[in-house]
C-alpha cells in the first residue's frame, strides 16, 4: 500500500496525473469501483453460522459508529478556525475497505473478511448519509434520500439480497461459461478498489508538505481520536460485553484502521480543503504502523 501510494505520489510530481484527473479517478472509484467490490463481497455461499456472525457484526458495527460520532462531536466542536467537518470525517471513517480486508484476511482469513463486509456496509451507509451531510453542509432531507439512491448504498442492497436469496453469479458457484463472465469482469474493476484509491491518496500527498503537517497540534489530536482513544473505548465495551471473537476482533481492526482515503474523495467532491484531509490522512497512515499493533494486544490483554 505504501508502494502503491508512493506510485501515486511520483506520478504527481512528474505531471502524469494533474489535479482535475486526480479528481475524475476519484470520481471513478466512488461511484463504478466501490459498489463492485461491495456486491462481490457477498457473492458466497449461504451458511448459518456466517448469517449469525454477519448480524452480529452488523450490530457491533453500528454500535462502534454510534460511539465513534458521539466521541467526535464531543471533541471537535465548531469554531472559526477550526474545520470541525473534515476532523470529525477523520475521526469516525477508518480506511476499513483498503487496509481491513488484507488485515483481516491475514489475520482469521475468508471467514473475517465475510464479517468486514458488515462493518464496510454500514461504513457506506453512514459515508454516503451522515458523512455526505457532515461534508457538503447540506442537511436536507432530500439529501438524504439522494443518498441512498447513491451506487455504494444500491450496491450494499442489492448483494445482501443476492445473499439471502443464495442467487450467486460467481465461477465457483455457475455451471456454465456465460454465467461466470459477468462475475469475472466484476473481478476485474474490484481489483481497481485498492490501487486506484492508493494512487489517489498518493496524488493528494504529493501536495501536503509533510514536515508542516507533523507541525500542527490538531493533527495529532485527530490522529489521536481516530487511532487511539475511539478504538480503545470500543474495545473496552465489547471485551464487557463478552461478545464472539471472530466478529469483535474484525470491528476492532477495522475500528483502529487509519483515516479514510474517503475523506480526501469528499474533499475533492465537495471543494473542502482536501489538502488537509491529506495531511491527516498521511500522518494517520504512518502512525496506524505502530498504534494498530497497540490496540489488538490491548483488547487480547482484557480478553
Amino acid at each position: 500500500m505504501f508502494l502503491l501510494i508512493l506510485s501515486g505520489i511520483l506520478c504527481f510530481k512528474l505531471k502524469l496525473i494533474s489535479v482535475k484527473g486526480s479528481k475524475e479517478m476519484s470520481s471513478l472509484i466512488l461511484q463504478v469501483v466501490n459498489p463492485v467490490v461491495i456486491f462481490v463481497s457477498y457473492q458466497r455461499e449461504f451458511d448459518k453460522k456466517l448469517l449469525n456472525g454477519l448480524m452480529l457484526s452488523f450490530v457491533l458495527s453500528v454500535v462502534a459508529y454510534a460511539i465513534a460520532i458521539a466521541v467526535s462531536y464531543l471533541a471537535i466542536r465548531k469554531k472559526d478556525g477550526i474545520e470541525y467537518d473534515i476532523e470529525r470525517f477523520s475521526s469516525i471513517y477508518s480506511n476499513c475497505g483498503f487496509m481491513g480486508i488484507p488485515l483481516i484476511n491475514a489475520l482469521l482469513g475468508l471467514e473475517g473478511v465475510f464479517y468486514l463486509t458488515a462493518f464496510i456496509t454500514i461504513f457506506n451507509l453512514l459515508a454516503w448519509t451522515h458523512g455526505v451531510i457532515q461534508m457538503s453542509g447540506v442537511k436536507s432531507f432530500k439529501n438524504i434520500v439522494s443518498a441512498f439512491r447513491s451506487p455504494s448504498v444500491i450496491a450494499i442492497f442489492v448483494g445482501l439480497i443476492s445473499f439471502l436469496l443464495r442467487a450467486f453469479i460467481s465461477p465457483e458457484m455457475t455451471q456454465t461459461i456465460a454465467e461466470s463472465i459477468p462475475m469475472n469482469a466484476l473481478g476485474y474493476i474490484g481489483d481497481l478498489n485498492t490501487p486506484l484509491a492508493m494512487i489517489v491518496a498518493g496524488c493528494s500527498i504529493a501536495q501536503v508538505n509533510i514536515l508542516a503537517a507533523v507541525k500542527k497540534p490538531r493533527i495529532y489530536f485527530v490522529s489521536a481520536l481516530r487511532l487511539i482513544i475511539i478504538p480503545s473505548i470500543i474495545v473496552v465495551l465489547f471485551r464487557l460485553l463478552n461478545v464472539s471473537e471472530e466478529p469483535m476482533l474484525t470491528i476492532i481492526v477495522a475500528m483502529s484502521a487509519p483515516t479514510a482515503t474517503m475523506a480526501t474523495l469528499f474533499c475533492l467532491k465537495y471543494d473542502k480543503n482536501y489538502v488537509y484531509s491529506s495531511e491527516i490522512f498521511a500522518v494517520t497512515t504512518l502512525f496506524s504502523i505502530a498504534t494498530m499493533p497497540l490496540i489488538v494486544a490491548f483488547s487480547n490483554l482484557l480478553k
